[in-house]
């Protein structure tokens, strides 16, 4: 039987490029730990709901001889069973597994459902977290989450300092009701009061529910057709050509975690008004890097979109300050964490327990 690769490692999760457009940041993830020489094996990029588990549970289970370790994406809702199933096969099998909490509503779901959720994290060799909110809501079910925050190409998104923002809004992300997408478009009727020329840009996908059916609606019933623009779908490639159209990027879920196109929009030094909601507060701090808002208050988010076209100088240190966090969020700086714990996590036990207990003493 052929040895195992040192570097060769199963990613769980949702790879749907190819029928949403954009790679989510696990698939993102394959294709540059294959860059790097690792053997990358990955599912599901399957959309149905049963397929997609069958496929994940024949994956780990067909492969079991090429890869040393997995990491498993876990979500809230049937999501989260899929990942408990997942890790039962591996635990079968003796391969040890990282766990990836992806889901912003696992805190919700935690409370619903304790004991499986205690028991999944606590099976698993490590668990990390893209935000420091989720590491702190969950820890309540282990206390050594690990922070590894989600990643950008920081090349990709050309700085432009707004010292002087016009009232030209944007918005970006999918078109689903969690994320409140027509209250952008009152935000818009608000500020047009006092900002005759304001415009509003909305970037992303129809996810089915009616969410861009209703935000379609209330631009027309608010007079505000003809100011609204919706791009669809846009590659990731060109998410900051987009985004350098707008000055002030409305951010207006109700539900998150640590939203990529918020950290997308500071890079591009866009001054971010948004929600409070979630790891919002963990990631941004209102007032220096962006402004913070109740959720479902469209007079509140319109206030503090006032505040950044009126008030000097705030607009300027908002897009600087921004930028220079969005930094930390580069892909090369990530991936390094990811290889360092994936490399440790994956050798044989004796040699990773000498490993961790070397990396303690440090």
């Amino acid at each position: 039987m052929r040895p195992i690769p040192d570097r060769a490692v199963l990613l769980i999760g949702n790879l749907l490029s190819s029928s949403v457009g954009n790679r989510a940041i696990s698939e993102e993830m394959s294709a540059r730990l294959s860059a790097r020489g690792w053997s990358v094996h990955s599912a599901s990029t399957c959309r149905a709901k049963v397929p997609r588990l069958l496929d994940m549970v024949w994956t780990a289970w067909s492969r079991r001889r090429l890869y040393r370790i997995a990491q498993v994406d876990v979500f809230s809702g049937s999501a989260f069973f899929w990942a408990e199933a997942v890790c039962a096969l591996l635990r079968l099998l003796g391969k040890p597994y990282v766990l990836v909490l992806r889901g912003g509503n696992l805190p919700v779901w935690l409370r619903r459902w304790p004991r499986r959720s205690t028991g999944l994290l606590a099976s698993a060799a490590a668990v990390t977290a893209p935000s420091a909110y989720l590491v702190d809501r969950m820890s309540a079910c282990r206390r050594d989450i690990r922070l590894i925050p989600n990643a950008i190409e920081l090349a990709d998104y050309p700085f432009r300092l707004r010292r002087e923002p016009r009232p030209r809004l944007v918005w970006l992300r999918a078109f689903h009701r969690v994320y409140n997408p027509a209250m952008a478009v009152e935000v818009l009727a608000l500020v047009a009061r006092d900002f005759p020329d304001a415009t509003l840009l909305m970037i992303g996908p129809d996810k089915g529910d009616r969410s861009f059916q209703r935000t379609e609606e209330a631009a027309r019933r608010l007079g505000l057709a003809d100011r609204v623009e919706f791009s669809g779908a846009v590659p990731k490639k060109e998410i900051a050509r987009w985004l350098s159209r707008g000055d002030i990027f409305l951010n207006t879920t109700n539900v998150d975690n640590t939203p990529v196109s918020v950290v997308e929009a500071m890079a591009c030094g866009v001054p971010v008004v948004t929600t409070d909601v979630g790891g919002i507060p963990y990631l941004l701090e209102d007032g220096e890097d962006a402004l913070l808002v109740p959720p479902r208050n469209p007079l509140a988010m319109a206030a503090a979109v006032r505040r950044v076209l009126d008030e000097p100088g705030l607009a300027a240190r908002l897009s600087l300050q921004a930028r220079a966090k969005a930094e930390a969020f580069d892909w090369p700086a990530v991936l390094d964490e990811w290889e360092d714990l994936l490399e440790m996590l994956g050798r044989p036990p004796g040699q990773a327990c000498a490993t961790a207990e070397r990396s303690f003493q440090s």
